[in-house]
């Protein structure tokens, strides 16, 4: 005897839409109680009302978070390149290299073209890799490729073949598409490696100044307050980058300001022609002139660029046109001015190249700087950190590195994010690295590392989005990718060169994150391939229920499953064990898309299937939506959207009152009988047939599996309404 079908349809599909009134052609149109609270969209963020003056005070927040790394450089760039007996025109020339480096790279690349290439106001290089999944459908794991609700045309996925022959071979090349993936992870984890590095060196160059006025302060103190300053930095991170912005803004807007008058003066006073330096001939002078070793120098000279990165990552915390101005008109000229003056005053004292940047700093005005300096360092470090969490939580949502806490921070700018456990990750890597390796110069070459192949990462995948995406002419593609993969690919082979020399730092924090990524996305997507392979169809399901020793249980049951056309396996081991299905059973799926925001009129998706008692459900979130959806909230919007659509499926059909009703009221009844969630809790089986990779790699994502949190969480369910099923997949 097979289980009773509902009167309805399987393929009826309703949206949660806000429309005034519903209309007998289209989805079922209810309140959604998000509606009216819910924050306007990245595009819509300079549209408000306050228009400029929004922009404005958000272009002088980013001073206090985007710009910390990138402002403060001069810290750092002269006593990180160690140069022999320098001349007048080796300083010119490196003062060359240095303005050309910041136009190219910091005002041309980051300000003016991949800050536009934001995935509707979310940036970085997972930023990167998910607008070309989503426009071209080149996602790897199953369950990001496709969407329950083909009425949702906000987020299609394009006709790669409208995109030419790239988008083509991509599509069909399974190992390009991998190497796509990997590039992205480089660049995340880099990008990690470059908020462990920031703090690291920016604090401990600004408390080396204490050594220039007091000789008898060992490099030993120096490091431990250096240590003990960013702990306390990383404990402020739970306040939120909008109250830290508030109280470090001051500050960088002071290091805006002051450190440029010091260099209009040093140049003035030492050597007023430097801006005659602003010629490129004298990059290849400098070249001609010093052969191999000028070469080596650009280790140092690539440290004038970082932070460029976080102007990219950072966008979600604030917007794209606000830290365009910033840097345009502010942060871009603060650091030619202050480079030209600390470059005129070394032409004249050659000998100070170790302590660059405090010995340049007139004495009346030395200490008033030093705090400046290293207060402005303590925010350096804030930009990274700002940036690191933000990448991490992408990496989370899309399913590539295990589950952390993530605490969205701000009521009004949901890419204002926190993460406990990766901030105290960082901050013990921080701590280690100075206390470990203690040399700025050290640390300056495994930063030299960072900071080159990120931007290259960075120009790989932008060149790919403008050729499959913005379209733009071969000429002008092929023009921004020889400039900045040439400019960027000798960075990177000079500070290969000091791999031994703490170059291998980045290497080995990247190497450890990159790792667990992989692994977390092998044994998800190992999971992925069982549980289509062996998913239970509606088909089954009916077989399942018309065994007459399966009972159907008072109750609504909320069943989480992770298959879009089907069912996960473990129902089948449920109903098999157990003997029973709750009368009302809602098989819902959190679905994590490739896009950063989903509309909230479009969060639930309902399915309504040809069994009795039985729907499906999708709760939908981009990679940078908070998961507002709690408890009894679900409860009551799943239950609010299956009764007006049963509704009004009803007038369209003219279905019978009675039966209609019957169905509605046997919902209220086992929602007031009780709500229970149900998930699986499985483990892969490894044995003798296996080889050595699958059981190393499922062995530790089963352990990653085990220690990270649980994906129930951030809904609000209660603890006791929760039930783990056990089952072991085979490997």
């Amino acid at each position: 005897m097979s289980a009773p079908r509902g009167p309805h349809s399987s393929n009826d599909v309703v949206v949660l839409v806000n429309h005034n009134a519903p209309s007998p052609n289209s989805p079922t149109s209810i309140p959604n109680p998000q509606s009216a609270q819910s924050q306007p969209q990245p595009q819509e963020k300079e549209e408000r009302g306050e228009g400029k003056k929004e922009t404005l005070v958000l272009a002088y927040k980013t001073l206090g978070v985007v710009f910390g790394g990138l402002v403060t450089s001069p810290l750092y760039v002269y006593p990180s390149m160690n140069l022999k007996s320098p001349t007048e025109d080796d300083f010119l020339g490196i003062y060359s290299i240095i303005f050309w480096t910041l136009t190219l790279i910091g005002l041309v690349k980051y300000a003016n073209i991949a800050i536009k290439a934001d995935d509707n106001g979310e940036g970085g290089t997972f930023a990167l890799y998910s607008l070309l999944c989503r426009h071209l459908n080149i996602g790897i794991l199953p369950s990001r490729q496709v969407n329950i609700s083909s009425s949702i045309d906000s987020i299609p996925y394009r006709d790669v073949e409208t995109h030419g022959w790239l988008a083509k071979f991509f599509k069909r090349s399974l190992i390009a598409r991998r190497l796509l993936l990997f590039i992205a992870m480089l660049g995340t984890c880099m990008l990690i490696g470059d908020g462990v590095l920031t703090p690291a060196i920016s604090v401990l160059s600004a408390m080396n100044g204490l050594q220039s006025q007091f000789p008898s302060v060992t490099k030993q103190l120096v490091e431990a307050l250096s240590a003990v300053v960013l702990i306390l930095l990383f404990l402020m991170q739970k306040f939120g980058t909008s109250r830290v912005s508030f109280l470090f803004s001051p500050i960088m807007g002071a290091w805006t300001l002051t450190t440029p008058l010091v260099g209009i003066y040093s140049t003035i006073r030492h050597y007023p022609s430097i801006f005659k330096a602003l010629s490129p001939h004298y990059i290849v002078r400098f070249f001609l002139r010093n052969g191999k070793s000028g070469w080596l120098y650009l280790a140092g000279t690539v440290l004038c660029i970082t932070g460029s990165e976080a102007m990219f990552a950072d966008i979600g915390h604030f917007s794209g046109r606000s830290i365009q101005i910033a840097f345009i008109f502010t942060i871009y000229p603060s650091l030619i001015l202050t480079y030209a003056g600390q470059t005129a005053y070394l032409i004249k004292n050659p000998n100070d190249i170790s302590d660059g940047f405090y010995k340049f700093i007139p004495t009346p005005v030395y200490w008033p700087m030093f705090i400046v300096a290293t207060l402005a360092a303590i925010v350096a470090s804030q930009s990274l950190i700002s940036a690191t969490f933000s990448v991490i939580k992408q990496s989370v949502v899309l399913d590539y590195f295990p589950r952390v806490k993530i605490v969205h921070t701000s009521n009004n700018k949901e890419g204002e994010v926190y993460s406990p456990e990766v901030n105290y990750f960082l901050m013990v890597l921080c701590v280690a690295v100075i206390l470990i390796f203690g040399s700025g110069q050290d640390i300056g070459n495994a930063f030299g590392v960072v900071v080159s192949l990120v931007m290259l990462i960075t120009t790989i995948l932008l060149t790919l989005v403008m050729i499959m995406i913005w379209r733009t002419p071969p000429v002008l593609s092929a023009l921004y990718f020889f400039v900045f993969f040439v400019l960027e690919g000798v960075y990177v082979s000079a500070v290969f060169t000091k791999f031994s020399e703490g170059g291998w730092i980045p290497f080995a924090i990247s190497f450890i994150l990159a790792f667990v990524m992989f692994c977390w996305f092998y044994g998800r997507q190992r999971k992925m391939d069982y549980e289509l392979t062996h998913k239970i169809t509606f088909d089954r399901l009916e077989e399942l229920l018309a065994d007459r020793s399966v009972q159907r249980a008072p109750g609504l049951c909320f069943f989480y499953t992770n298959i879009q056309d089907g069912i996960t396996p473990v129902l089948g081991h449920y109903i098999k064990n157990m003997k029973s299905l709750h009368k009302v059973t809602i098989f819902t799926s959190l679905r994590y898309l490739l896009v950063p925001k989903v509309a909230p009129n479009e969060r639930i998706v309902i399915k309504k299937t040809e069994l009795e008692g039985v729907y499906r459900c999708a709760i939908q979130y981009g990679y940078a939506d908070a998961g507002n959806i709690e408890g009894d909230d679900l409860v009551g919007q799943v239950i609010d959207s299956l009764t007006l659509h049963i509704q009004n499926y009803s007038l369209n059909l003219s279905s019978d009152s009675e039966e209609i009703e019957k169905e509605i009221l046997s919902l209220e009844e086992a929602r007031r009988y009780g709500v229970v969630y149900l998930r699986g809790k499985t483990r892969f089986h490894t044995d003798k047939s296996h080889g050595w990779f699958d059981k190393i790699m499922l062995g530790f994502y089963e352990f990653l599996h085990s220690n990270c949190r649980s994906a129930l969480p951030p809904l609000g369910i209660p603890l006791q309404q929760r039930i783990d099923i056990g089952m072991l997949y085979e490997a």
